[in-house]
């Protein structure tokens, strides 16, 4: 059913869903592998579509870590409202991530210790992917991650002209592989 739910709107609108497949349980713990559950206080999470990284994210967080969810496509939205209805400090917007600052200002959130990303920078217009990578760099604490994946290096170098460290790792087993980049905020 996911699946399905995920072609539905990749051939709707590809440039903004970016995949036809959801994303492996294999690229989600990879995704999640370098956040510290013990001390993170607030995750947000970018274009999360069906919820598999929101799944791990809410799995392994502290009860009293917030956990703030961007999704831009209604319908995606509406799928997450149900399945993570009963989760308790979740927060789920249907909102571009550029306005990420003006929830964040809303809901009094200070301090964001991670940005989990699944948007597909490769396929949105580039001023939108420079407005997000703008905010978020604002938004993370010193030293905070932005841990986001790509289907290919293309967009590394234009990733780093606002995270000047990234390590990247690999993961094969997801259906296409993708790189996953672990992006640290040391210029705040």
């Amino acid at each position: 059913m996911k699946e399905l739910s995920f072609v539905l709107q990749y051939i709707k609108k590809p440039r903004a869903t970016g995949a036809i497949l959801p994303s492996s349980n294999y690229l989600a713990d990879k995704m999640i592998e370098d956040i510290n559950f013990e001390q993170a206080r607030c995750i947000v999470e970018y274009g999360p579509g069906t919820g598999i990284f929101t799944e791990k994210l809410l799995e392994n967080r502290q009860r009293n870590t917030t956990v703030m969810l961007f999704e831009y496509n209604y319908d995606f939205y509406n799928l997450l409202k149900d399945k993570f209805k009963n989760e308790e400090n979740l927060i789920i917007v249907n909102d571009s991530a550029e306005n990420v600052g003006n929830y964040l200002e809303k809901y009094g959130i200070t301090n964001v210790d991670y940005v989990v990303s699944g948007l597909p920078f490769a396929s949105l217009p580039k001023e939108i992917s420079e407005n997000i990578l703008k905010q978020t760099k604002i938004i993370l604490k010193r030293d905070g991650k932005f841990v986001t994946f790509q289907y290919s290096r293309f967009k590394i170098k234009f990733i780093k002209k606002y995270f000047k460290y990234i390590d990247l790792k690999r993961e094969f087993r997801n259906v296409p592989p993708a790189y996953v980049l672990n992006c640290i905020n040391y210029n705040q």
